[in-house]
């Protein structure tokens, strides 16, 4: 099995509810109170930390947006940031 995959199980209980193994939540970065997503793709289930998973749709989202506007280095960007900070302070 490679490396990178880690394999644990749990058991559900009478109201369809696990308990995500403790090195499981460690990998994920899943603490006390977090949201966690369930993505099923082909019969096969996915468990990803909620904030992690809408940054990736985000992301996904927002391709090539950058590029649209000219933003297409990180001196393009935080010469944006500046500005940006600069207009807001004239507000």
């Amino acid at each position: 099995m490679p490396e990178n995959i880690l394999v644990n199980d749990a058991r559900v209980m009478s109201k369809g509810q696990v308990t995500i193994p403790k090195n499981i939540r460690a990998v994920l970065g899943i603490s006390t109170g977090d949201r966690v997503t369930f993505v099923v793709e082909n019969g096969v289930v996915r468990v990803i930390n909620s904030a992690v998973y809408a940054m990736q749709r985000f992301q996904e989202q927002m391709q090539g947006q950058a590029a649209a506007v000219k933003l297409t280095s990180e001196e393009d960007v935080a010469e944006w940031i500046t500005e940006s900070r600069r207009k807001e302070d004239v507000e």
